[in-house]
């Protein structure tokens, strides 16, 4: 995203352009790219032009005479310098006064709009409101993108205090008449948007970096090598990582490079500051390390192996007297997992059955737990939940019991959204559901009521969907699945949204469950362990590992009897997904590297 730059300018000129004119020329404008929109040549200053006028969201550029020999151009909007035969001037739609510099090229479009942003963490500070630019699909919604530095802001109309918004909540909120002023933690590029009729406001900062790694004479790369950190699911600014520490100091920085890095001289935890101070790491360990990369926060947690995790609330059986221990994963001691039936309450996560260690947060049904963190509110119902003891995150995934389960879409057997072809429920396990055989068309591009679709109880209140095809993890609400034609046997859970698009087959059972198949560590370093003994494999095996943006990174073909693991340790770290196929199956599963 472009920085805007909020400024005005003259600059003086000794010739006049006698019997000549400036434009402005584009689809922006009103003449759009046939007719010059000239504009006003200062008295005082000849080589300043300026016009106040109505843009459409598109393209301009200035020009003399009503001819290209000479005219001016750059990508930069709403101010910037223009050269000849320079780019497009992309435009938003909204009024603007224009000045441009026929001298040195420079120009700005200031725009002249109902709702400003104001404070001193603006350019204006509590001097000027910054105008926003109104979006043209809803009278009510403001945006600009601009600089900001730590202070305050509110939003006002009319350039006047009689109405304003404002609220203590950043980087979002609901802006009330007189509210608190808006605090802005840190300096930034902000895309900025607020709703004049609900108060609701964002503060989207421009830091979705590549990657973050820490470095340091703590790491293992010394000051010479980052160990990068991995994104948080969900997330553009939360980065996380377990990594051994000898005792040193460290920094974080962004992209492998010093241009933006963070630092400070408390540990383990606090707010780095940009080009900061290192940070000390006083004893040497296996940690767990967060870092935003919005607002500085950080932490250091020292890993542990605990005995026994259990949930403990009144929304247990236990109460606040007793835990409920969880099961430990036997091939990961940090992950924990149980069923069991909950009542409306509230819960934590404890180690050892005692307090020193506990995990809580305000979120439901998935959540990141922090040490003494906030109770867990919980809806009654029966539960799947799982913790990992390391990081904090855990999920309440409900059990339900639906009737029916159905493949419905353009691209579906029944080539319509309107009938379900039912899928046929595992009569050992009622969250398995299968179909012999399933002949679907292509997904369309172009058309976006082509695709496909699982739901529960032929309604759309209950159906899941992801664009990944042939296998996938499908998300209430989630994307048509993005097919290609052929005959498929089929296979969905009901509870993880796992889906499966395999060879067709005559008999059902041959098909795979998805949760039957386990890869772990998930995250790992270096090498991927592979559990298949749900399966009988036989002959070769093809396993393929794809990266998120659809490439495949590598290739191996075994006999079945060698699958037992997989080498990775070359691969950057990141999210992939695994594809194990034969004659007889095909099977995806997801796993991440974190170095």
């Amino acid at each position: 995203m472009k920085k805007i730059l909020l400024f005005a300018f003259l600059l003086a000129s000794s010739n006049f352009l006698i019997g000549q004119s400036i434009g402005i020329i584009g689809s922006a404008t009103p003449g759009a790219w046939d007719t010059d929109t000239d504009l006003t040549q200062d008295p005082m200053n000849p080589d300043i032009w300026t016009i106040s006028m109505t843009l459409f969201d598109g393209a301009a550029k200035f020009r003399q005479d009503d001819d290209w020999v000479v005219n001016w151009g750059s990508a930069d909007f709403p101010a910037g310098i223009g050269e000849q035969d320079g780019a497009d001037i992309p435009v938003f739609a909204g009024d603007y006064l224009i000045t441009f510099n026929s001298a040195t090229g420079e120009y700005n479009f200031d725009v002249d709009s109902d709702i400003g942003i104001i404070g001193d963490a603006t350019p204006g500070l509590w001097d000027a409101d910054t105008d926003m630019y109104k979006d043209q699909t809803d009278p009510n919604k403001f945006f600009i993108e601009m600089d900001l530095v730590a202070g305050n802001a509110k939003f006002r109309f009319a350039d006047d205090w009689a109405t304003n918004w404002g609220s203590a909540d950043f980087p979002a909120g609901i802006g009330e008449q007189d509210g608190a002023d808006i605090p802005i933690p840190v300096d930034g590029t902000y895309f900025i948007t607020l709703d004049s009729s609900s108060g609701e406001y964002l503060f989207d900062q421009d830091n979705t970096f590549a990657s973050i790694g820490l470095i340091g004479d703590a790491t293992p790369g010394g000051w010479d090598v980052d160990t990068n950190m991995m994104l948080r699911p969900g997330s553009v600014e939360d980065w996380r990582m377990r990594i051994d520490l000898v005792e040193g100091a460290c920094k974080f920085r962004a992209d492998d490079d010093w241009a933006d890095n963070w630092g400070d001289t408390i540990w383990p935890s606090g707010i780095a500051l940009p080009g900061g101070g290192d940070i000390p790491v006083p004893a040497a360990g296996d940690y767990f390390v967060e870092f935003n990369s919005t607002t500085g926060a950080y932490k250091f947690t020292e890993v542990q192996e605990f005995t026994t995790v259990g949930i403990i609330g009144d929304a247990t059986p236990g109460l606040w007297d007793t835990d409920t221990d969880m099961e430990k994963d036997p091939n990961n001691p940090h992950l924990w997992s149980i069923r069991m039936d909950l009542t409306d309450g509230e819960a934590k996560f404890r180690a050892e059955d005692d307090w020193p260690v506990n995990w809580g947060s305000g979120d439901f049904p998935i959540g990141t737990g922090t040490i003494d963190g906030a109770n867990i509110p919980v809806t009654a119902g029966e539960y799947i939940i799982t913790l990992n003891s390391i990081n904090g995150d855990y999920t309440f995934t409900e059990v339900v019991e639906y009737g029916t389960v159905g493949l419905i879409g353009l691209s579906g057997p029944n080539g319509d959204w309107d009938v379900d072809v039912d899928m046929e429920k595992d009569a050992g396990d009622f969250n398995l559901w299968t179909l012999a055989s399933a002949t679907l068309t292509d997904f369309d591009p172009m058309d976006s009521s082509s695709g496909i679709k699982f739901r529960a109880e032929d309604d759309w209140a209950v159906n899941w969907g992801a664009e990944d095809f042939p296998n996938g993890t499908g998300t209430q609400d989630g994307a048509n699945i993005q097919t290609v034609a052929g005959t498929y046997g089929v296979t969905f859970r009901s509870d993880t949204g796992e889906y499966v698009f395999g060879d067709p087959l005559s008999n059902t059972q041959d098909l795979i469950d998805p949760a039957s198949i386990t890869v772990y560590p998930n995250p790992t370093s270096d090498k991927l362990l592979i559990n298949l003994d749900a399966i009988e494999l036989n002959g070769k095996v093809n396993m393929t590992v794809i990266d998120m943006s659809g490439k495949s990174v590598m290739n191996v073909n075994l006999n079945s009897s060698q699958i037992s693991s997989l080498n990775v340790s070359e691969l950057p770290s990141g999210n992939y997904l695994l594809q194990i196929s034969n004659s007889d199956y095909f099977i995806g599963k997801r796993f991440s590297i974190a170095k």
